[in-house]
């Protein structure tokens, strides 16, 4: 029997548009510390080696103090670490696994940087076998074209390691696209005893044969992801179905969160839900609103956001004009404006009625709370 960690899409030194300064920064390194993680299980849990399926890296342009760290953070793990090339960081002129760092990196990196079989040092038994990407663009099924040129793995138990989507679950076909009535015949055939997938980062099981699985990335990258922050740990013996365990590695959290907002008392109701978040430096929200809210309402809500936005790694209010802003009496007595000001808000307050018109209804609320005082400062 062989175990191992099978792990893929790190994606280190990816960035997101939504975060900046240093949450961006805490985000980077805990994606290398999630490598480091990695290793703690693979000890814990007695695996033999670690499996990356693909996409180390974000791209082939990060910088030598990225590729370096990684490389750090590998050999910290203190288990072999076997690396395949992805469409994110393939096995180009420009690839980082051509680069200086990777001429002499830890003795516990292998690189899949062919489609030879290769075996682990005290295990002669098990060989692992990959289908690196050559470009970012390939005119074949990788896995369908590994199985066509292996000769049968004879007495050992073989792993293959491939990247990218399968037709089962892959809204669009492409030439790269990996059949799974293939993947599953090379099972059936013993082509391979297992297949480690990597391009999908929720964690996905494909097929019926128990053999072939998405590991996910090990911490989330999207809000789309739901079942992402995860690492597998396979138990593979001849003639068994694996075993396979889902093991929690990522810290970060992407919540989306749609709700209604008809009154101060929903304003209040959003208020205690954010507060009961964890870990909210490493939590991203995205709200969606629907329902109508006057004035003084929606200025209740934009106060609160602010409030919370420096809490959060980050804190964004969906532009769907879902939300309407309806101005009444009340706001108008509330500001008490006349003369040019009170002809402004007029003009404001029947923009604002368009749904769509997201920055009159900012406008309008920035005016409300500049009347009121109540702007910050």
């Amino acid at each position: 029997m062989v175990r191992f960690i099978h792990s893929s899409d790190w994606q280190l030194g990816m960035t997101r548009h939504f975060l900046a300064g240093e949450a961006q920064a805490r985000f980077t390194q805990d994606r290398i510390d999630a490598v480091r993680t990695l290793g703690r299980l693979a000890r814990e849990h007695r695996a033999d080696f670690i499996l990356v399926a693909g996409d180390v890296f974000e791209d082939n342009k990060l910088s030598g103090q990225t590729v370096a760290r990684t490389l750090e953070a590998i050999a910290e793990t203190r288990v072999p670490v076997v690396l395949l090339p992805g469409n994110h960081d393939p096995l180009d002129a420009a690839s980082l696994f051509r680069s200086a760092a990777f001429r002499d990196p830890p003795e516990n990196v292998i690189l899949l940087d062919d489609e030879e079989p290769r075996t682990l040092k005290g295990m002669p038994d098990v060989e692992i076998v990959g289908a690196p990407w050559y470009s970012k663009q390939p005119s074949e099924d990788l896995v369908a074209a590994l199985r066509d040129r292996l000769p049968p793995p004879g007495g050992r138990l073989r792993i293959a390691v491939a990247h990218g989507q399968i037709d089962s679950l892959s809204p669009e076909l492409r030439p790269d696209t990996i059949a799974l009535d293939a993947a599953e015949a090379a099972i059936r055939e013993g082509h391979w005893h297992y297949l480690a997938l990597g391009d999908r980062h929720s964690v996905t099981r494909v097929g019926d044969s128990g053999s072939i699985w998405y590991s996910g990335a090990p911490e989330p990258t999207d809000f789309t992801e739901n079942r992402s922050g995860f690492a597998l740990l396979v138990e593979l013996a001849r003639s068994q179905m694996p075993r396979v365990t889902e093991l929690p590695v990522g810290r970060w959290r992407f919540v989306s969160e749609q709700r209604f907002a008809n009154g101060p008392e929903d304003v209040d109701a959003l208020g205690a839900w954010l507060s009961l978040l964890p870990d909210k430096a490493r939590c991203i929200v995205r709200l969606g609103f629907e329902g109508s809210l006057n004035l003084a309402d929606w200025s209740a809500l934009q106060a609160l956001l602010e409030g919370y936005r420096e809490q959060f790694a980050s804190l964004a209010q969906q532009r769907d004009g879902g939300l309407a802003v309806v101005p009444d009496a009340r706001d108008l007595d509330a500001v008490a404006l006349s003369g040019y000001a009170g002809s402004a808000w007029v003009e404001l307050v029947e923009a604002a009625r368009d749904a769509d018109d997201q920055e009159a209804r900012d406008a309008l609320a920035l005016f409300y709370r500049l009347a009121r005082g109540e702007a910050r400062r």
